[in-house]
């Protein structure tokens, strides 16, 4: 079948879907959209490709679609891809960046599209391993809430010991009935093993010991293996047509076959903008160099089970421990010794104090102890990986004894990720311009920090890639076929440049951009106050006094639901401290409640017509969904620029001046923008809204940076507003 064909039968779907859908409106954004998905997906090919037998090379295709709110996106996608999916014979791979977006497909946008589409199809939530139980920790864990065997003690990270010895008896007794419970719901199947499903989901320290993780896995040889909940769920992936995924799965799993092939399926990247953050947050690893006596655990385990094993390797495992040892101890001595007068200056920062590596050019007496430690850490993962060669072909050979390999693979993989982690941290630490190297040579952000954890002191080395842009063009597009990235603000300051770049597609020929307007009429939806203030923004304590004032001014004539957006913790704080006592009961405050209570307590509130006002940081300025009354005004009281001191964006904005370039105009203004326009777009969520925008800070009006930002805002009428 012809791409023509491919594309004209899967926008014919689309358009019964809409014909057959009561009560939807044909929008001509919605169909743009979805012409462009056809078109895209039905250009890609698809499989394996035998170049040298005379097939011409793959052709790949991607699409950047800006969808400005109300246009309904996950429809333009999900019928043109489903229906090109299943003319194809292959799949579609939905990934999002957050949770309520994949809750949303799933429960309510697939099952849809499922009873309208002619062709059958399945669909399924594909999640990472940790949000599933391992039944094998659970029964060990049910009996004592704590570890009683050698080698389940690793079921919790080492920082953790020191709480579990000084818990109370009656909140170890409170874990126990906990364990025992999940336990016995999961065997009665009144539960399905996914975190998420609990009625009230596990803080992570509880959580954590039972969780399903791949390194401690022995998967089918497990004696738990017909009951597990993991991979009955991964059983769901391989009969789905459509699987829904996250941005960090995705990366997380290149190259692991847990999800899709990405040269054989059709990728849809919404919350595309995320996409770049999360690929830094992947690629960026840390190492502890204080708490390691878990290296002694693994050496002995490991000498312990190789002998077992008769595996030969396993002779150097104490000089690589040994090494390993004394390596970090120094490497933490050297650290305090040059760093350690910044570090200590830092007592009353939020978080642990941190310091960064200029130019990522660490001191000369820095690298010989981490080329050791990286050479060690290789050697001592060399054994690692005989042995657990050696427990799979036991398990194979032996399946009576499973239970028993089960428990000693699980030794060893517990603590397995940390050589991992400080091997590949050393390594990028190690990331050095080669000799002759010019000045666009880019070099890793590194940085050490310090904390105090009771009364131990905990220094830690970090280092992470730059650029995402350049870390997702050698590990995502470089095996991607066909791809459409969407999101409402991809573009930034009125063009697509910026994420294009971030995204590491800017200059890919196979690239095409397109942006569809939002259907609203926002000139007569909304309005836009730019509320003045007197002081400097720059001049946090007078700006921030100023603003507090204007802002419990504007407040106080709310009539239903408001949103307020602060750009700092200290910043909220204030503002909190200075409500007046009867404006203390109408406001919502992040994290006095959970998320999803307090969103629950305004929407009442609103509906029994009483004021509500939340006061939230950046996580509410996103993927939030009030509609109507429950947030007819929004209230930013500071532009969000992003924290001056993230070291990432430090290194950044110090390699762009070092090769003449502007960080402030060049990162700095694109990635504000598209922040400010996630949080304006909280305003209006449908065609009948009317709302309000306010803001504070004189800089969106005032500077020529602002009216970029201006530019890549709806289009509200403009009030200005003199200082009160």
């Amino acid at each position: 079948m012809s791409q023509q064909v491919w594309a004209a039968q899967a926008l014919e779907s689309f358009d019964a879907v809409v014909s057959a859908t009561e009560g939807f409106r044909s929008r001509a954004g919605q169909r743009l959209m979805a012409e462009q998905v056809a078109h895209t997906f039905s250009s890609a090919t698809l499989g394996k490709v035998d170049e040298e037998g005379g097939e011409a090379a793959p052709t790949r295709s991607i699409a950047v679609i800006q969808a400005g709110t109300g246009v309904g996106k996950s429809l333009a996608y999900c019928a043109p891809a489903i229906a090109l999916a299943l003319s194809r014979g292959t799949r579609v791979l939905i990934s999002t960046a957050t949770v309520a977006l994949q809750e949303q497909l799933v429960n309510k946008d697939l099952p849809a599209l499922a009873a309208l589409l002619p062709q059958p199809f399945k669909f399924a939530l594909a999640k990472g391993r940790g949000r599933y139980v391992c039944k094998l920790k659970l029964d060990r864990l049910a009996g004592t809430g704590e570890a009683e065997e050698e080698g389940d003690d690793d079921l919790f990270a080492e920082e953790e010991a020191a709480a579990r010895a000084k818990r109370p008896r009656h909140e170890t007794e409170a874990r126990i009935q906990f364990y025992s419970t999940m336990a016995q719901t999961l065997s009665k199947g009144g539960w399905d093993g996914d975190r998420d499903s609990l009625d009230t989901p596990p803080e992570p320290e509880v959580w954590s010991p039972v969780a399903a993780e791949g390194a401690s896995c022995t998967g089918k040889h497990c004696p738990a293996f017909s009951q597990c909940t993991y991979y009955d769920k991964r059983k769901e992936l391989v009969g789905a047509q459509v699987i829904v995924a996250n941005h960090d799965l995705l990366l997380s799993s290149l190259g692991a076959r847990v999800l899709p092939e990405l040269d054989n399926c059709l990728l849809v990247l919404d919350e595309a903008h995320h996409l770049p953050a999360t690929a830094l947050d992947q690629f960026a690893c840390s190492m502890d160099l204080s708490r390691i006596t878990w290296i002694e655990r693994l050496s002995s385990r490991g000498l312990r089970i190789g002998a077992l094993l008769e595996v030969e390797e396993i002779a150097d495992i104490p000089k690589h421990a040994a090494q390993l040892r004394q390596t970090l101890q120094d490497l933490a001595r050297i650290v305090m010794d040059v760093y350690g007068p910044a570090l200590k200056s830092q007592k009353d920062t939020w978080g642990p104090a941190r310091v960064r590596v200029p130019r990522g050019e660490l001191p000369e007496q820095l690298v010989a102890p981490l080329g050791l430690l990286a050479a060690s850490a290789d050697g001592f993962l060399e054994a690692l990986r005989a042995i657990s060669k050696a427990l799979r072909a036991e398990m194979r050979d032996k399946p009576e004894e499973a239970k028993r390999l089960s428990t000693l693979y699980a030794q060893i993989g517990m603590l397995a990720p940390r050589l991992e982690e400080l091997h590949a941290t050393a390594q990028l630490l190690l990331q050095d311009a080669p000799q002759g190297a010019d000045r666009s040579f880019v070099p890793a952000a590194k940085w050490f920090t310090l904390e105090v954890d009771g009364d131990f002191i905990v220094v830690k080395a970090h280092a992470s890639p730059i650029l995402p842009g350049t870390t997702l063009r050698n590990h995502l597009w470089s095996a991607v076929r066909g791809a459409v990235l969407t999101s409402a603000t991809l573009t930034s300051c009125g063009n697509f440049d910026f994420f294009l770049r971030e995204a590491g597609l800017h200059g890919d020929e196979s690239t095409t951009t397109l942006e569809v307007a939002s259907p609203f009429n926002y000139a007569a939806q909304g309005t836009l106050i730019a509320a003045e203030t007197r002081a400097d923004p720059k001049n946090a304590a007078q700006f921030t006094a100023e603003m507090v004032d204007a802002l419990l001014h504007d407040i106080a004539r709310v009539e239903y639901g408001a949103l307020v957006l602060f750009t700092s913790r200290e910043q909220m704080r204030q503002a909190v401290d200075a409500l007046p006592t009867a404006m203390r009961s109408v406001v919502l405050v992040q994290n006095a409640l959970p998320r999803t209570q307090l969103l629950k307590r305004h929407r009442e509130r609103v509906e029994n017509g009483e004021p509500s006002v939340i006061f939230g940081m950046q996580s509410f300025g996103e993927g939030l969904d009030l509609p109507g009354r429950l947030c007819e005004s929004v209230f930013i009281t500071k532009l969000p620029f992003a924290p001056p001191d993230d070291p990432v964006g430090e290194a950044r904005a110090e390699w762009l001046r070092a090769v003449g370039r502007d960080p402030f105009s060049e990162l700095v203004v694109p990635a504000t923008a598209i922040r400010l326009a996630q949080w304006v777009g909280r305003a209006i969520r449908t065609e009948e809204d009317q709302a309000h925008v306010y803001c504070y800070d004189k800089r969106l009006t005032r500077t020529s940076y602002g009216q970029r930002l201006l530019k890549g805002l709806p289009p509200f009428a403009l009030e200005q507003r003199a200082p009160l």
